[in-house]
């Protein structure tokens, strides 16, 4: 069950600024994913379908501010969705609408990075 990080939570007066669905370009949806930070953050919320997770439960090895930015970049290039749930900051992936922009990007994209990953533990394991 695909759970929308605002349904079912009051406003609490801090909505966050996310492009509807036919304001999202690919080259902003590229550049946001082309940062290997942003993409393990992509990668993680691919890894859990269907949950909104809090910024502090995602692969972020850098400091506040800099991951702050990064999630900005994601949310206003459309590739997330983010809302406050209490003082939490949840964060979704916006695969559907991705998907029907973009069809087939978000998983060859997630597919290319894992295998760069594998390709690189290889290599570090044998050298």
């Amino acid at each position: 069950m695909t759970t929308s990080p605002g349904a079912g939570t009051a406003t609490t007066g801090r909505d966050l600024p996310h492009p509807p669905g036919d304001a999202i370009r690919l080259d902003q949806v590229l550049h946001a994913l082309a940062d290997p930070v942003r993409l393990a953050i992509v990668a993680a919320l691919a890894a859990d379908p269907g949950e909104a997770l809090p910024c502090s439960a995602l692969p972020v090895p850098v400091t506040k501010s800099t991951a702050t930015h990064h999630f900005r970049v994601l949310r206003e290039s459309g590739v997330i969705r983010q809302c406050y749930r209490g003082t939490a900051k949840l964060n979704e992936l916006r695969r559907a609408e991705l998907a029907g922009l973009f069809p087939g990007l978000l998983d060859a994209v997630l597919i290319a990075a894992a295998r760069e990953g594998e390709r690189g533990r290889q290599g570090a394991a044998t050298g």
